[in-house]
């Protein structure tokens, strides 16, 4: 059943603006940067997904994209959901079965478990939800087909996204994904990624790189 990653991606420019107490522009987005490319790396190496597509207007970010093989999409308008949308649209053009939406900012994401999520038994049209680490944001759907449900990225957007599913009469289910449920968006997400890497060996070799780069340029 082939399955097709989406990644929207912002502005790297405009990207971490909650970082900003802690880091100033350059280095938000190198580590913008870093999150992005260890993503990339992970779905690559998921034997589960066929093709990624990346949807932004960010000149690097389409560079790097292309440099791991990925599809690449202009993104005309401004925001997750209806970026998601655009690559919805590209999925079911291209009669991709599955369309598996995951953000760009959580570098410790494991293609073992990318594996084992497409890999679950779903029914059709069925949404899989991965909510973030606090259980109130999304950081994942798997959609088959890739039009069961409207993706409604933000804030509280898990029980959006189960609203919607129940509108449109789609099963869905809540699904746990360890190496999705941390993205970096705040300063107390970035202490909480720290620690991981701190904790392991291996995985997120861009982002680990680009922490220690930043300690040691503090020193």
């Amino acid at each position: 059943m082939p399955t097709l990653a989406i990644l929207p991606i912002k502005n790297f420019t405009e990207a971490k603006q909650r970082l900003e107490p802690l880091l100033s522009p350059g280095p938000r987005r190198a580590l913008a940067e870093a999150m992005f490319s260890d993503v990339l790396t992970a779905l690559r190496r998921s034997s589960s997904v066929e093709d990624i597509l990346v949807i932004t207007r960010d000149h690097i970010a389409q560079q790097i994209a292309g440099g791991h093989g990925a599809l690449v999409l202009d993104d005309d308008e401004p925001g997750q959901s209806p970026a998601a949308m655009l690559g919805i649209g590209y999925a079911i053009e291209h009669e991709y079965e599955r369309a598996l939406l995951v953000p760009g900012d959580c570098p410790m994401l494991d293609p073992r478990e990318v594996d084992a999520l497409i890999a679950q038994p779903h029914d059709s049209p069925s949404a899989l939800i991965v909510a973030d680490r606090h259980g109130t944001g999304t950081n994942a759907l798997l959609l088959t087909p890739p039009d069961s449900l409207v993706p409604a990225f933000g804030p509280d957007s898990y029980e959006r996204h189960v609203a919607n599913a129940e509108a449109a009469g789609t099963t869905h289910e809540l699904v746990s994904v360890a190496t999705l449920e941390l993205d970096i968006d705040g300063p107390d997400d970035l202490e909480v990624l720290r620690t991981l890497l701190g904790s392991s060996h291996g995985g997120a070799a861009h982002t680990r790189g680009m922490l220690s780069q930043m300690l040691r340029s503090r020193t």
